[in-house]
């Protein structure tokens, strides 16, 4: 979890069990990568709605901004039980979100080793 935090920007990264809301792993300030609750209702909410809206398949990441953070959410898949949410927050002065879901994405699978 640490290695996520190199990544320009990154504050906090938390690892949440997406059905239960349990919070598996974390590094640096895991308030701003959100509650472990929070995240995993959020990212229910979203693919939820998007799913009422006729959105086809898996609900793959999330961004939220504000003037001066951000969070991200990137969907973890794992062989057996229930998905994964990895949780990321930003400082939006200094992280490039795209950068930030890039960096999640393929680093996604060394936070299940």
């Amino acid at each position: 979890m640490d290695r996520l935090l190199e990544s320009p920007g990154v504050t906090g990264v938390a690892l949440v069990d997406a059905v239960t809301g349990l919070t598996y792993g974390a590094a640096g300030d895991i308030a701003e990568a959100g509650d472990g609750t929070d995240v995993s209702e959020l990212a229910a909410l979203i693919a939820e709605r998007l799913g009422a809206a006729g959105a086809e398949g898996e609900l793959e990441s999330v961004v939220t901004t504000s003037r001066k953070r951000q969070q991200v959410l990137f969907s973890v898949v794992r062989p057996a039980g229930d998905p994964l949410v990895l949780a990321a927050g930003l400082d939006r002065d200094r992280a490039n979100a795209a950068l930030a879901l890039r960096g999640l994405g393929d680093r996604a699978g060394e936070v299940l080793a």
